[in-house]
């Protein structure tokens, strides 16, 4: 069973890609998540999806998690993101005996999920570290964890064509990616516009986003397209916000990404952008033969001075 609540798109991916990354694939799995995009089979597949129902406080979600727990019986819980999730209605108690606990663990902004922590967290048999975090953060795990490992997360192969994109489609020009809200989509539009004229250039602009926004500035293609990544190859310029998963999959085509971080609750896109940025001016100064800057590495498991 895979924990993945959080309202965004990000917890859903997160999760397949970790299925497939440790091999999971053909064994029954059960998604719990409230996600509106956990309703989209491009996204969980054939996947089977737990709702939370509306409306509980975190006790009651606590109480829900439990039972659920019970009822499926698993072998092994996989906890995204959230060591005691999203509210903190996590505790060890709601994981049944004997069962293996696994945690994938991302950036948080620690300091304000902290105060969330129950009195008993759950424990993990093995927390995945995905991307460098902040020191506490790494440190309460630690604590909690027997094993504590890097893991370089990669995606199963998508359909061919991408889910949602026409055969055929000119997808030439800056392809620009968000799942949403509609604000931030037609702020990384205004950034591509600005950029642009800055630059001298007209580029065509492409919005891949589940909907089109209402506000959607003419000129500008819509494609409702998942997964996004196979499409960047033919991107002349990629922007996106600094989520983790968009930072991941567009990490090889870093030369022509760029990321636009925005205020979250829990995530710090800052300073995930930060260090994105870092590493691509490292990778610049290594191919135009200059000294290389050493680019902050996921395996010392630890985020850069600056994002502390």
């Amino acid at each position: 069973m895979c924990c993945a609540e959080g309202d965004g798109l990000g917890h859903l991916t997160r999760v397949r890609a970790a299925l497939h990354t440790l091999g999971y694939g053909g064994r029954p799995v059960t998604i719990l998540s409230g996600s509106p995009f956990a309703a989209d089979p491009r996204v969980v597949g054939d996947v089977p999806v737990r709702r939370p129902p509306p409306g509980l406080d975190r006790a009651g979600l606590n109480g829900w998690t439990a039972a659920t727990l019970a009822g499926l019986a698993p072998a092994e819980v996989i906890i995204d993101a959230f060591p005691a999730g999203l509210r903190g209605e996590l505790t060890a108690d709601a994981v049944p005996d004997g069962t293996r606990v696994t945690h994938l663990a991302r950036l948080l902004r620690w300091d304000a999920y902290r105060p969330l922590l129950p009195d008993a967290p759950p424990r993990f048999d093995r927390t995945f570290v995905l991307e460098p975090l902040h020191p506490r953060h790494l440190a309460h795990l630690e604590a909690v964890s027997a094993e504590t490992t890097p893991l370089r997360l990669t995606d199963p192969e998508p359909p061919e064509p991408a889910a949602g994109a026409e055969p055929g489609a000119d997808l030439d020009g800056w392809l620009i990616v968000h799942s949403g809200p509609d604000a931030e989509i037609l702020e990384l539009l205004a950034y591509a516009r600005e950029t642009a004229a800055m630059e001298g250039l007209l580029p065509r602009l492409t919005l891949a986003a589940p909907h089109r926004p209402s506000a959607l500035p003419d000129g500008v293609a819509h494609l409702d397209v998942y997964p996004v990544w196979p499409l960047a190859s033919r991107a002349e310029r990629i922007i996106t916000a600094a989520g983790f998963n968009t930072v991941r999959q567009f990490a090889p085509w870093r030369a022509k990404h760029r990321v636009v971080p925005f205020p979250r609750s829990l995530d710090d896109q800052y300073a995930r952008a930060a260090a994105y940025r870092h590493d691509a001016g490292a990778d610049a100064a290594g191919q135009a033969g200059r000294s290389k800057v050493t680019p902050t590495s996921s395996a010392s498991l630890r985020a850069p001075k600056n994002a502390e």
